[in-house]
């Protein structure tokens, strides 16, 4: 039994003001009245026995203590909308087919949980999953080999195409462990090291070079790689640093005691991970495997991605949609 005074009403509402640092915004996003979430907030405090933000800073920050119950009650309300999404899932019993394209960065542990909660749903449907780099999945939206795709956002819309915004995912400097600091920081370790580029047929290397370009930067030409693991591997082995992004650097789970994240000391960019559907799709299911795919994202990639960095707060992020 929980202790008197903490609610999953109080636990919504501070996680609400950790993410705005406002009553405001946190009150319109949990559809509270602004006198009603500091009371949630006053509830939960005196339940616990601590102060969980710095009532006296704008925007609100949270304490130490904030900060620690923040992580455990990430962990409760994800499992809790984790349980709601798998009981009101999308019907897609009237589907005779379904071709799903997801992006290769998802292929560790989301990829088969959605498969899985999407499986148990389609009774008497022929499934058909592809992963695959964001530029072939969109070039097979577009040649209509596929109904719905998880993949990086081109950032133009595409004929025929429907997009929903799932997450917004910066990109971040990969290095190898230690060497940052051997080299006096990140940008000395950008001209100490060479640069290992992704493959520029892909969507995520023409986002890089476009952005390296527009910023006048300019590094040797030494290395491009195709994958991403094995560029990830390459940081690791002291061979150079890369630009990748959280959800790139979260797949590389295995070399994670030799590589390490930064904050890129360039000017900051980011892409967007979208759901996309075919047109005449346009109706409940893309919607409501949109709904499912932010909950597993929050879940299995966002929160113990703030956990490892928590740098990223603000930076990687849920994208609302319909």
């Amino acid at each position: 039994m929980l202790m008197k005074g903490i609610s999953l009403r109080g636990l919504e509402v501070f996680e609400a003001l950790s993410a705005t640092g406002s009553v405001a915004q946190a009150a319109e996003r949990t559809g509270l009245s602004q006198p009603a979430v500091s009371q949630q907030l006053r509830n939960l405090e005196s339940a616990l026995g601590v102060d969980l933000v710095d009532h006296g800073r704008r925007p609100m920050q949270l304490t130490p203590a904030g900060r620690s119950f923040l992580m455990r009650t990430q962990a409760v309300l994800g499992q809790l909308r984790l349980a709601q999404n798998e009981l009101t899932v999308m019907d897609l019993t009237h589907l005779s087919q379904l071709n799903l394209g997801v992006i290769d960065d998802f292929d560790n542990d989301l990829t088969p949980q959605l498969v899985t909660i999407l499986a148990e749903n389609m009774t008497r449907c022929r499934f058909k999953l592809v992963t695959a780099p964001s530029h072939e999945i969109m070039q097979s939206m577009v040649e209509r080999h596929l109904h719905i795709a998880i993949a990086a956002s081109p950032g133009t819309s595409t004929p025929g195409v429907i997009e929903y915004p799932l997450v917004r995912d910066p990109f971040v400097l990969v290095a190898p462990r230690g060497k940052a600091r051997e080299a006096g920081g990140t940008e000395a370790l950008m001209s100490a090291l060479p640069m290992l580029r992704y493959d520029r047929d892909q969507m995520i290397g023409r986002q890089i070079e476009a952005h390296l370009s527009r910023l006048k930067l300019d590094f040797a030409e030494r290395f491009e790689i195709g994958a991403h693991l094995s560029l990830m591997t390459l940081v690791a082995r002291g061979v150079g640093w890369g630009i990748t992004t959280p959800l790139g650097y979260m797949r590389a789970e295995r070399v994670h005691d030799r590589i390490e994240a930064h904050p890129l000391p360039i000017k900051p960019f980011s892409r967007t991970i979208s759901l996309f559907a075919a047109a005449d799709w346009a109706d409940r299911v893309p919607r409501d495997v949109a709904r499912t795919m932010r909950q597993l994202v929050s879940d299995l990639v966002i929160t113990p991605a703030q956990r490892q960095l928590p740098w990223l707060e603000g930076k990687l992020h849920l994208l609302e949609g319909d």
